[in-house]
């Protein structure tokens, strides 16, 4: 399943992944084929940034 494209429904379904599925973002990127740095930048350009200790964006 594709990741969404829009950043709100992006940072709901990656915390849901990361939460649920994956141990870690690098764990979760490598899974589904996504660039990290890019993961990172549309959530980052929406006001979201990662917590590795909590493995979630917020």
């Amino acid at each position: 399943m594709p990741l969404p494209k829009d950043p709100i429904l992006l940072y709901s379904t990656v915390n849901m992944l990361l939460r649920d599925r994956y141990a870690s973002l690098d764990a979760l990127c490598e899974d589904q084929d996504v660039c990290q740095n890019e993961l990172c930048a549309v959530l980052e350009a929406a006001g979201y940034h990662y917590f590795p200790a909590q493995n979630q964006f917020r």
